[in-house]
């Protein structure tokens, strides 16, 4: 009976380990379905706060709008209401973004990148409903072009001066979001990258705007005659003749500004700044090596080679004081492009013999049309110049009917460099200078590259010149790297009799035939570059080196055929210093076409 027994036990004991490995798999089958099941209902919950998010970043981004345009309609009422609306919808987004969930999904290595890009959007947005844009409303009618200028194109100073410490305190906190999200990290995900690249858009452009705006409420109110009557000389160019600062000075006028109110009077031709007799000013050693030889503090003709526009409102401002005894507190420089765009908001202006001068015609007819049809009368062509002039500024100190079309229209003058603005008082100059409307040589180290066009031939054709600009650079690796300057500039002039003065050559050394157009080509680089080599259509070529503002200045000249396009390349080795790259363009007829390809690097 015993040999039973002892088998039960053995099967037993050959049984237990199956059992319990049975057991174990199907807890762990059963503790995997709930773990799928907790990172599954987890994921469900990050999709649903996610649709949440973008929910509310949208309406918030809805509200902004909606206050935006109701300050540029004049109804504070609204845009407090609206930027309220946009605040509370963000704050939503925000609190959505910071959850504990949404911060655990952000920290997982390369996956958590989307979560991680979307909470920094958030604080952004956030951000800017209610440290920009909720004091923006506040700001009230200094936001609203209706409110801001007055019957007769006067100008509302006191609602400027009231809103200077608001908006002085929205620009800084413009700026330093701007900064933020410059500083938002990529992702993998298309729509939310998307978004990133266009948040840090948007913010700049902002900052740009409330800051300009900030620098207008600071300055303006002085400038316009608030403090005591103001007088400034505006100077007229022909961008037909290419000058630095955009063309020839064709003519002027002075300009009177008292408590907001602008008048316009002494509408005068350059033929009015004769140039004998005239004594010099003093604009520094580099200006005097770089231009002195073409006399241009003394020259009308050559006063705005540099692209500095300070140093021409100097010298505009010397020349008239010798001429008519009235030292002016600052200078205007325009140009008829930026007529056209006024002409756009004010209307059409009616010649005395009933001609209409549009904003569609009004640059053809002071550019190119007027020098065939007063071929052979010179005073004729510069009074009827002078009358253009004239009518415009007639029609834009009238009643505005359309203020915001026309801040717009002036605003994208200045971005375009056709009006550019000089303070002869020290702070409002200090003000004006890093904006639009300085039109400076910048004072830093960023990388720069501006091609700067001045007419050899004293003729009349760059009415007809086309750009095409490049700039590209090496890494940031090492203290310096390798750059590339290209420009190629075409002589689109077509078949046809042209006078010599349109087409022909004040000075022709080289012999060139009528409608060849003579170019001295200026590079003004980054600070510390280096010419390794230039060359004109693949053909090494000599460069005049000078200095501006503590940048290199490189000058090419050349002959630029009728039909023909010429490529000038400037090979440099230039210091791999921290900034975005900058390529400013001069202010000439054509719009050109520009490529910027260089890294921007960290400062070290």
């Amino acid at each position: 009976m015993d040999p039973a027994p002892a088998r039960l036990t053995s099967r037993r004991r050959t049984s237990q380990p199956a059992v319990t490995a049975r057991k174990r798999r199907r807890r762990i089958a059963i503790g995997a379905t709930c773990a799928v099941a907790i990172v599954g209902a987890w994921g469900c919950y990050l999709a649903y706060e996610a649709t949440q998010i973008k929910l509310n970043l949208e309406r918030a981004s809805d509200h902004a709008t909606q206050s935006k345009d109701a300050l540029l309609a004049g109804n504070s009422e609204t845009g407090t209401r609206s930027a309220a609306d946009a605040d509370r919808y963000a704050d939503r987004a925000y609190d959505a973004a910071h959850s504990v969930s949404w911060r655990v999904a952000g920290a997982i290595p390369w996956l958590g990148s989307p979560f991680d890009t979307t909470r920094q959007i958030s604080d952004v947005v956030r951000g800017l409903t209610s440290d920009v844009l909720t004091p923006a409303a506040q700001a009230g009618s200094a936001m609203a072009p209706s409110q801001l200028i007055l019957d007769g194109a006067r100008i509302n100073l006191q609602a400027l001066r009231d809103a200077a410490p608001s908006l002085a305190d929205t620009a800084t906190a413009a700026e330093a979001l701007a900064a933020d999200a410059a500083g938002v990290g990529s992702t993998f995900i298309g729509p939310i990258e998307d978004a990133r690249v266009q948040l840090q858009q948007q913010t700049s452009d902002l900052s740009t705007l409330l800051g300009n705006v900030s620098t207008a409420a600071e300055i303006a109110p002085a400038m316009l005659g608030a403090d005591g009557p103001r007088t400034y000389f505006i100077g007229f160019q022909t961008n037909a003749e290419a000058r630095g600062t955009g063309g020839l000075l064709g003519g002027f006028a002075e300009l009177h500004a008292v408590d907001g109110t602008v008048r316009v009077d002494e509408l005068a031709s350059n033929r009015d700044l004769p140039i004998q007799g005239k004594q010099p000013i003093d604009l520094g050693p580099d200006f005097e090596r770089q231009y002195g030889h073409s006399r241009p503090t003394v020259d009308f003709r050559n006063s705005n080679v540099s692209s500095h526009f300070p140093y021409a409102a100097q010298i505009w401002r010397s020349l008239w004081e010798q001429e008519s005894g009235v030292q002016v507190d600052g200078v205007i420089g325009t140009d008829p492009v930026a007529l056209s765009y006024l002409l756009d908001v004010v209307g059409p202006v009616t010649m005395p013999d009933g001609e209409k001068i549009t904003a569609q015609n009004v640059v053809e007819l002071t550019e190119s049309t007027a020098y065939s049809r007063f071929a052979d009368n010179n005073t004729a062509r510069k009074r009827y110049l002078q009358t253009v002039a004239a009518k415009v500024v007639e029609r834009m100190t009238g009643k505005i009917s359309r203020p915001q079309a026309l801040l717009e229209a002036l605003g994208k003058a200045a971005n375009e460099g056709r009006i550019a603005v000089w303070s002869s008082v020290p702070s409002e100059q200090a003000a004006l200078a890093p904006t639009a409307l300085g039109h400076t040589v910048p004072d830093d180290d960023a990388p720069y590259a501006s091609l700067v066009v001045n007419n050899l031939g004293g003729n009349k054709l760059d009415y007809y010149l086309g750009r095409d600009l490049e700039y590209v650079a090496d890494g940031c690796v090492g203290n310096t790297r390798k750059s590339r300057v290209t420009a190629r500039l075409t002589n689109n002039l077509p078949d046809g009799d042209y006078t010599q003065y349109v087409a022909g050559m004040f000075d022709n050394p080289m012999g060139a035939p009528v409608g060849t157009n003579l170019t001295n080509l200026s590079l003004v680089a980054t600070r510390g570059a280096k010419l390794d080599k230039v060359t004109v259509d693949g053909k090494p070529a000599f460069a005049f080196t000078g200095a501006e503002l503590g940048h290199p200045v490189f000058d090419v000249q050349f002959p630029i055929p009728q039909g023909r396009t010429v490529e000038v390349v400037f090979e440099l080795t230039e210091p791999t210093n921290s900034g975005a790259p900058r390529v400013p363009l001069q202010p000439l007829i054509d719009v050109a076409a520009v490529t910027v390809d260089v890294p921007t690097c960290d400062a070290s």
